[in-house]
């Protein structure tokens, strides 16, 4: 993966300087849950194809934001919009990936994966009700690990973001007072701790604050060596974070009846499935005004499904099933370009 980045960073003044030459230019923002494999596909493609795409990771918030506004050719994020929302506003929505959001912690003498935090504690420590990593309902679930007298300090997005919907889907999905009490959405009340900007952010805030709990996508988890306890599941069974557990969450979703792609995996049932895995979306406008800039977009989305899966694994995210790709083209041949829509 290292050197599919370096090889990424090497090609960039290339492209720079050839960008004069380009045939076209798309331009895209939003969710920052994708964004490392983003970098990857589009600098792939805009080598392969001649064609610049560029895409800025601002958090889904200010994705739809901007496909909506017509300033962006697509629009990145994790928070999948109606069939209603999207039809009020002239959008497409595709399933790119999926994911997993993962808790991670900083938790001095506490190693890995070798902690486990069941549906119930997790919930009551975003909710301030556990406070000290020593508290007696965390070490009944961990009657091996020497867990300190520290304070645990939640660390949770600042900004609008997809993650944030996935994560507050599974609290809400998994505790009534979180239900009653804070709910579910891309920014909400947060009862308890600090805030900050997109995935990064939060990885850096909990790696610096010991006692630190706090959400990501799994790949900025990894890329900052931080530690992902286990989770139990809907089965009752603790899983360790991994692409195989995201995907066996996956198994199960019901495609035909998922109006706009719109699909949530958080609780989803399986032995293997990890409990809060996510998807993240590209949307576009469904007629395309401006055909030149509409049809590179159709074409970098094909590449992104046939030619993007093995990067994709590469950066710990799993591609989209085939069957789940031939609806995808099934959408993207009814798109128009040129006239507005009547």
């Amino acid at each position: 993966m290292k050197k599919i980045i370096i090889a990424m960073l090497a090609g960039l003044t290339a492209i720079s300087g050839a960008a004069q030459d380009s045939k076209t230019v798309v331009n895209g923002a939003g969710a920052s849950f994708p964004a490392p494999v983003y970098r990857i596909w589009t600098y792939q493609y805009s080598t392969e194809s001649g064609n610049r795409v560029n895409y800025q990771s601002l958090g889904s918030g200010a994705g739809i934001n901007q496909i909506k506004a017509g300033t962006v050719a697509f629009g990145g994020t994790d928070n999948p919009l109606t069939k209603e929302d999207l039809d009020r506003n002239g959008l497409l929505q595709f399933p790119m990936l999926m994911g997993g959001v993962v808790v991670i912690v900083n938790v001095p003498g506490v190693n890995g994966s070798s902690l486990k935090l069941n549906q119930d504690v997790l919930s009551k420590i975003f909710l301030g009700e556990i406070t000290t990593w020593n508290d007696p309902q965390i070490k009944a679930i961990n009657p091996g690990l020497e867990l300190p007298d520290l304070k645990i300090t939640a660390v949770t997005r600042a900004d609008s973001s997809g993650t944030t919907f996935i994560f507050t889907n599974y609290l809400t999905k998994i505790s009534k007072d979180w239900e009653t009490k804070v709910g579910c959405g891309p920014a909400v009340k947060w009862p308890v701790g600090i805030r900050a900007q997109k995935n990064p952010g939060v990885c850096n805030n909990v790696s610096k604050i010991r006692g630190a709990i706090g959400y990501t996508e799994y790949t900025y988890a990894i890329e900052a060596k931080l530690a992902m306890p286990q989770l139990r599941n809907k089965e009752g069974k603790y899983m360790v974070a991994a692409p195989e557990a995201f995907k066996s969450a996956g198994a199960n979703a019901d495609w035909q009846n998922a109006p706009g792609f719109y699909m949530m995996l958080t609780e989803q049932p399986g032995e293997q499935s990890w409990p809060i895995a996510g998807l993240t979306y590209l949307l576009i406008h469904r007629n395309q005004t401006d055909t030149v800039v509409g049809k590179a977009l159709l074409d970098y989305i094909n590449w992104c499904y046939t030619k993007g899966a093995k990067s994709a694994t590469q950066m710990h995210y799993v591609a989209m099933p085939e069957n789940v790709v031939e609806m995808v083209r099934k959408e993207l041949a009814k798109v128009t370009f040129g006239a507005a829509e009547k």
